[in-house]
């Protein structure tokens, strides 16, 4: 097993807050533009009915844990709101969105950085992106890096916690084994695949040779 620098769960829920945010700054825009304002009131409703309130006395755990099912509670109910308004093809439509809203997100120093290291040691910025990566998920979901070399990374998932959650296989199937890898394929050239086995899943990282596809517009 690699041995990964541990996130706080104070960053943890820090990370959950700004996820939330993010979220936010690209599907109220998507829904105005696709279903009018009115549909943005609708899903604010939703999401209020769904969200606890967060003590102020609460340790950071405890808040963490608490904004962490706000967070599932939005991305579920969104797949759901979009799919009954707008069909499968609406779903569609919302990864696009999310995919490139996650790549106008990611555009720090760091990922120029690596984009140049890249140029020099495509396997040296393989395995920086890998590490990276092995330190930023973990808000999502305790696991364990198995393997990291220049050539391939394997995630262990023995128990995923967005699968702890009730009706959240879009969150599964749609935000992790479809968005993700489209989003750090082409922001990243890295290949994700996964392979989920009940609650479990590996996660298998790689890099990608070949040109990535832009994602349309």
């Amino acid at each position: 097993m690699i041995k990964i620098k541990e996130m706080p769960y104070s960053e943890k829920y820090d990370k959950v807050m700004d996820n939330m945010k993010f979220d936010e700054s690209f599907i109220f825009p998507f829904l105005q533009k696709h279903l009018g304002d009115q549909a943005i009131g609708e899903v604010k409703v939703v999401w209020q009915e769904g969200f606890k309130n967060i003590p102020e006395e609460a340790n950071v755990g405890e808040k963490y844990e608490i904004a962490y099912g706000n967070w599932i509670w939005l991305a579920k109910s969104i797949y759901s709101f979009i799919r009954k308004r707008m069909g499968e093809d609406g779903i569609k439509k919302f990864e696009q969105a999310e995919v490139e809203a996650l790549i106008k997100k990611d555009n720090s120093p760091a990922l120029l950085f690596v984009k140049i290291i890249r140029l020099i040691s495509p396997g040296i910025a393989f395995s920086m992106t890998c590490k990276q990566m092995g330190y930023q998920f973990q808000w999502l979901t305790p696991f364990s890096v198995t393997e990291l070399t220049r050539h391939r990374g394997v995630f262990d998932i023995p128990q995923c916690k967005i699968l702890d959650f009730s009706d959240t296989d879009d969150l599964c199937f749609i935000g992790c084994q479809s968005t993700y890898p489209l989003w750090v394929a082409k922001q990243f050239k890295v290949s994700m695949k996964w392979n989920r086995r009940e609650k479990s899943c590996t996660c298998t990282l790689t890099p990608l040779n070949l040109k990535y596809s832009s994602v349309k517009k």
